[in-house]
């Protein structure tokens, strides 16, 4: 018996050993793949710090070939400060309001700023977001006093504006759907041939709206907003915290919902209604805006994001050959900005969805395009 139980702690001992040693070693492979996966980053052109000192001034698409100047267009925050009972923090997104204010600025219209309480709303920063846009933005005293001294939406002038621009954030899906005042003014807008833009969340401000006619506004309208694919991937409960999911409730409404790829730029067009689905949608967004209130858009230097958006298009649409092409066209003939950090995010989000062949690819992209630069 003695003997049977030496055996039995003697492979017990063993198991445990041979355990501590993959376990160990799965360790070691992990964090040598990081530290081999951050190495596939290079250097940013301009450090973050450098960055945070942008002002209006230093932007070449606001201070080169001014546009004369033709009106004014309404720019519509939140005002909710969390996401329901979650005790979630939340608020407008900084990224969706900057860059469609500069894009509005640039092509000749003044932009104000209202909100569903007006006085200053509360904001939502992703460092890991921010570009010389967004740093513009907050270094703009002007700009800043618009947003911080944001106009009661029961104190706007709709006849003021030639256009009205619904920024995202997560408290959007809070105080826009019932707000009468947002369903008067989407009313007459979109009734007297003004143009309605929203990006990401802040489509629900049209999921109330109902015509002159008794039809709802949305009805038969092909539109884009945030997917549920992409709010239940960063927040699995969000069935719980927010009233509805925003694509579920465009489509009860009657919406063509037109649904792009997880966190890719996509934009919809339908008359005088333009809608983007993500914080990635808001340049051309903000452009189709211009384009519908009959103007060209002003010519402006394609950011590093919206390449690399470019370049995981071509992949999900043609494949990784594709993909792997066109950054070596932009890196090589075009000399265009790509921003390598979001291809590596991409990849880490497949990763996260199980999706290994597509992971894989991207990575083989960033090691592809860490390889142009070191020749």
């Amino acid at each position: 018996m003695g003997s049977k139980q030496k055996i039995t702690m003697s492979g017990t001992r063993n198991i445990i050993k041979w355990s501590l040693i993959v376990f160990v070693g799965l360790i070691v492979t992990l964090v040598s793949f990081g530290f081999w996966f951050m190495s596939l980053l290079p250097e940013p052109a301009m450090s973050q710090e450098e960055m945070k000192n942008t002002t209006p001034n230093d932007l070449e698409y606001l201070t080169q070939n001014a546009i004369p100047y033709r009106g004014k267009i309404l720019a519509v925050v939140t005002s909710c400060a969390v996401m329901g009972n979650s005790g979630k923090a939340t608020g407008y997104e900084l990224t969706e309001l900057a860059r469609a204010y500069y894009v509005f600025e640039a092509n000749g219209f003044e932009v104000e700023v209202a909100s569903p309480l007006g006085g200053e709303p509360p904001m939502v920063q992703d460092s890991d977001d921010m570009k010389m846009f967004d740093y513009a933005f907050l270094n703009d005293s002007l700009a800043q006093r618009k947003v911080t001294q944001s106009i009661a939406l029961k104190d706007v002038d709709p006849d003021k504006y030639q256009g009205i621009y619904f920024v995202g954030g997560k408290g959007a899906m809070f105080d826009f759907p019932q707000n009468k005042h947002i369903q008067s003014i989407v009313k007459e807008y979109y009734e007297s041939g003004k143009v309605v833009g929203a990006v990401c969340h802040g489509p629900a401000a049209l999921v109330n709206v109902t015509l002159s006619n008794g039809q709802h506004l949305l009805a038969g309208r092909t539109i884009s907003s945030f997917t549920s694919e992409e709010e239940l991937f960063l927040i699995p409960e969000a069935r719980e915290i927010f009233p509805f999911l925003l694509q579920e409730k465009l489509v009860e409404k009657g919406a063509r919902f037109n649904e792009g790829t997880m966190y890719l730029n996509t934009v919809s067009k339908d008359n005088q209604i333009v809608t983007g689905q993500n914080p990635w949608s808001t340049w051309e967004m903000a452009e189709s805006m211009i384009a519908q209130l009959g103007y060209t858009p002003k010519k402006r230097a394609v950011t590093a994001e919206e390449n690399s958006v470019t370049i995981l298009a071509g992949y999900e649409r043609d494949g990784y050959k594709v993909a792997k092409n066109t950054l070596l066209q932009y890196y090589f003939g075009q000399n265009r900005p790509i921003d390598y950090e979001l291809l590596a995010v991409h990849s880490i989000v497949a990763a996260m969805q199980f999706n290994i062949t597509k992971s894989f690819d991207l990575i083989r992209l960033l090691a592809y395009g860490n390889s142009l630069m070191e020749d």
